[in-house]
């Protein structure tokens, strides 16, 4: 996407969450398995609307960071939507490697009874 058309669809966004982020919503784009969540400000959507690689704000450090940037492990875009209210986004997403830290494909691998 050109920088002034990413431009143009940040503005139509409402950045109300912590820090003045919207959620964001990896997905993959084949299977729809949803891999992560994390909080985008202007900066990080700007960056992954332009470059095609998923950045976040972090809302510990306070710093904007491209999802593999120390693992290797990046989120390239392939789609994305956003919600009624503009104060969210999913993208599809195709991964290189494993999203979550721990090296699980997804984030969301915990079941009810692991908790317990």
């Amino acid at each position: 996407m050109s920088e002034n058309e990413a431009s143009k669809l940040i503005e139509k966004l409402w950045f109300r969450h912590t820090d003045s982020t919207i959620i964001a919503v990896l997905q993959d784009y084949k299977t729809k398995e949803v891999l992560m969540v994390g909080h985008m400000n202007r900066e990080a959507v700007f960056k992954t609307l332009t470059t095609g690689y998923v950045h976040f704000w972090s809302l510990s450090r306070k710093k904007l960071w491209l999802k593999g940037e120390t693992s290797g492990h990046f989120q390239l875009v392939e789609d994305f939507k956003i919600d009624c209210d503009g104060d969210a986004m999913v993208f599809l997403v195709k991964s290189v490697g494993p999203v979550c830290h721990t090296g699980n494909r997804s984030c969301f691998y915990r079941n009810f009874s692991d908790l317990i």
